[in-house]
């Protein structure tokens, strides 16, 4: 595989048409549902989860779409709340961990890794990071964003038309910048992918070299090399159990992190906390397996 602008530049207008087809109709039902006041009569359902994360309860949607859906669904629900970057950083910790659940358990399923390890694992380390960010001081937090969008605040309509028209303009406007970053991204996943050393590791992997490609491209990516060696049997079930317990908490940290980062999100604080716990519950898990074999 050689890098082409071409391919590349392909890929990203795929990407940008999902884009454009998945936020702007979810970021205008998301203002929909707070113009009838309707997502604030549902919020208090989930408020258990966003009072313990020290977030507005009209974010349990955007935590909702995030866990089953992805990124994406969750950011445009999100963007019209008017979140404080310290806000954007919360939830950009836990649903850096617990997004996508659905697909992203199945592909761990292929590893060996069991459904309820796999939903259990996120859930908690996701609520328990969260809530330990929600705990810093407001002091590390800035309104400063990368691509200087400023969050949207909620505004109070005339009419509806008056707020479908604002609302598709916004839901463009926030689709432009999370295109822009995408596409760079694309660019740069696209040539490091390209390289020798990820070319001459595809078929032939190591612990080290399967974390780097989850932590750097994804779970699927960094999974998907795995899947081959472990039908194989090239891999023991210690070494997927550590893999894969690292890679369901820090997986993606370029990519996910950045769309955060948006809105004033703290990058830093999203991507070490997140190392940090990857390493810590991934050694603990593979310690509690081996002490479990000691018993028998």
């Amino acid at each position: 595989m050689t890098f082409s602008f071409k391919n590349s530049f392909n890929n990203s207008i795929k990407s940008s048409l999902i884009i454009l087809k998945l936020v702007i109709p979810i970021y205008i039902l998301a203002d929909l549902l707070f113009y009838y006041n309707i997502l604030e009569s549902l919020s208090f359902i989930f408020s258990p989860i966003t009072s313990f994360l020290n977030l507005p309860n009209e974010s349990a949607m955007a935590i909702i779409t995030g866990i089953f859906l992805n990124l994406y669904a969750a950011i445009a629900f999100a963007a019209p709340l008017g979140l404080t970057p310290k806000e954007w950083t919360i939830m950009g910790v836990f649903l850096g961990i617990c997004h996508a659940m659905i697909v992203e358990t199945a592909i761990m399923k292929k590893l060996g890794i069991s459904v309820t390890y796999s939903i259990f694992l996120r859930t908690f380390v996701g609520l328990l990071v969260a809530y330990l960010v929600s705990l810093l001081p407001n002091s590390l937090f800035s309104n400063e964003s990368i691509l200087n969008f400023n969050t949207p605040v909620i505004n109070h309509y005339n009419s509806l038309k008056e707020m479908l028209i604002d609302s598709l303009l916004n839901s463009l406007y926030l689709s432009m910048q999370i295109i822009l970053l995408i596409t760079i991204i694309i660019f740069i996943l696209d040539y490091i992918k390209s390289l020798e050393i990820v070319q001459k590791y595809s078929s032939k992997v190591n612990s080290s070299f399967s974390i780097t490609i989850g932590v750097v491209l994804g779970i699927t990516y960094g999974a998907g090399i795995l899947i081959n060696e472990f039908n194989k049997g090239n891999l023991k079930q210690k070494d997927i159990l550590y893999i894969g317990t690292f890679l369901m908490i820090a997986h993606s940290l370029i990519e996910d992190p950045l769309l955060f980062v948006i809105f004033g999100a703290n990058l830093w604080i999203i991507i070490s906390s997140r190392l940090i716990f990857a390493i810590i519950i991934s050694y603990l898990a593979t310690r509690f397996i081996k002490a479990k074999k000691n018993e028998k």
